[in-house]
C-alpha cells in the first residue's frame, strides 16, 4: 500500500518524508498549497478527520511507521526501553526548543543556546539518542536546513564541531 503524504513544503511534511524514506516505504507525496487555502477544502477536511486512516501530526506519522515497520531497514526508536526513552526527549527539546524559532536577534540568542546544548551532548554521542541514528535527529533536519539555506545561518552550525559532524 502506497502511503500518501499530504501537505505544504514545510519542515513538518519534510520530516515525514524523511521517515519514509529511511524505512523504504512507498509514499505518493500530495502537495497542499496553503497560499490557495487548500487546506480548508472539503475533501481534504475529511480527511483530517478520519482518525482510522490518517494522521495529522508529523512526528505522530513518524512514530507510527517507524514502530509500525520497526524491523525494516533501520531503527529509529532504539533498540531498548531506555534508548526509546532518550530519543522520545530529544524529540521533546526538538519540538518544544528548536523548530519554533522566530527569525528575530532574540531567537538567534535562543538558537545559540540550544545550538550550544546539542554540541555538548553531540561530543559524548555520535547523535542525540546515542550512538545510532534515530527519529529524533531526522526531525530536526528540515529546520537545520531551513536555518542553512534560507536564514543564512550555516556560521552558526560551522561554529560548532559536533554539530557540524552531526
Amino acid at each position: 500500500m502506497v502511503v500518501k503524504v499530504y501537505g505544504p513544503s514545510c519542515a513538518s511534511t519534510k520530516r515525514v518524508l524523511v521517515c519514509l524514506v529511511e524505512k523504504e516505504i512507498e509514499f505518493e507525496d500530495i502537495p497542499v498549497d496553503i497560499f490557495k487555502v487548500e487546506q480548508k477544502n472539503p475533501e481534504f477536511l475529511k480527511l483530517q478527520f478520519n482518525f482510522v486512516s490518517s494522521l495529522t501530526e508529523s512526528r505522530a506519522i513518524m512514530r507510527y511507521y517507524a514502530e509500525k515497520y520497526r524491523s525494516q531497514v533501520v531503527e529509529l526508536l532504539g533498540k531498548t526501553i531506555e534508548e526509546r526513552g532518550v530519543v522520545e526527549q530529544w524529540l521533546e527539546v526538538e519540538h518544544t526548543t528548536f523548530t519554533h524559532q522566530p527569525t528575530t536577534l532574540h531567537s538567534e540568542a535562543k538558537l545559540v543556546r540550544v545550538l550550544n546544548i546539542y554540541e555538548e551532548r553531540l561530543s559524548k554521542t555520535k547523535y542525540l539518542a546515542g550512538d545510532f541514528f534515530s527519529l529524533a535527529d531526522m526531525s530536526h533536519l528540515p529546520f537545520l536546513e531551513y536555518n542553512v539555506n534560507k536564514l543564512e545561518k550555516a556560521y552558526l552550525i560551522k561554529e560548532r564541531k559536533h554539530v557540524t559532524a552531526w
